[in-house]
């Protein structure tokens, strides 16, 4: 993660994702944990003060357990996901 992160949002380092499309997508509401890929193609991992909506592709949502782990990384510390089973209330 870099050192751009705030309570918005885990700034991700590394290559940049390739988009498919440029510019922004329709809004669309956005969750804590969502995994949004802004045009840069470096992902952000939306935390406490995330916004409502959002327009850029979103490639996946982070669990809240582990929302809260990422939240106390520190600038310059690596992270790794993993798919996990979805389970229904």
């Amino acid at each position: 993660m870099t050192s751009e992160s705030n309570r918005i949002g885990l700034r991700l380092d590394g290559a940049p994702l390739a988009r498919l499309r440029a510019g922004e997508l329709p809004s669309e509401g956005m969750l804590r944990g969502a995994l949004q890929v802004p045009p840069s193609g470096r992902p952000v991992l939306f935390l406490a003060d995330a916004p409502v909506t959002g327009g850029y592709p979103v490639i996946g949502y982070v669990t809240d357990a582990d929302v809260d782990r990422c939240a106390q990384l520190r600038p310059g510390q690596h992270l790794r996901f993993r798919p996990v089973a979805h389970s229904a209330p």
